[in-house]
């Protein structure tokens, strides 16, 4: 493991607009705020999804559509920097009126209605392709 202390200072909430794609308001964010580093939180809802999977034998992701409304039960993610851009990556939680969850990293969804809370660090994160998995990691 490799680990090491962050400090941050900067908060923000944000609400997520109706009818827009849900990682693009994000980025929209991240670009506004000027966020190269930090963690987020959301939820809401979302009129469909797309999820993937990450497949560790093939290191390729795959992707499964939802077109149905679903309920964004958990969503968390990271910003950090990548070819020396700001990068998201997000993860989510969602269910279905029958109370059947879904879940994998949130390729796109469109939004029904959504609030965000970031938390900013001052350190930089960079992230890079970790050969022993294949994924993009913060270094």
């Amino acid at each position: 493991m490799d680990a090491r202390e962050v400090t941050g200072d900067r908060e923000f909430v944000a609400r997520l607009d109706y009818g827009e794609e849900w990682c693009a308001e994000i980025e929209s964010f991240v670009a506004a705020a000027d966020v190269e580093a930090g963690w987020f939180h959301a939820t809401g809802a979302v009129e469909d999804a797309e999820l993937a999977y990450y497949d560790q034998d093939a290191f390729a992701y795959e992707t499964v559509r939802y077109d149905e409304p679903l309920e964004v039960t958990s969503c968390t993610g990271t910003i950090a920097l990548r070819d020396d851009e700001p990068e998201i990556s997000v993860h989510a939680v969602l269910s279905r009126p029958s109370g059947q969850a879904v879940a994998g990293a949130l390729e796109r969804a469109t939004v029904f209605d959504g609030e965000l809370y970031c938390r900013t660090f001052d350190d930089y994160l960079t992230r890079d392709v970790d050969p022993a998995g294949g994924r993009a990691l913060w270094e």
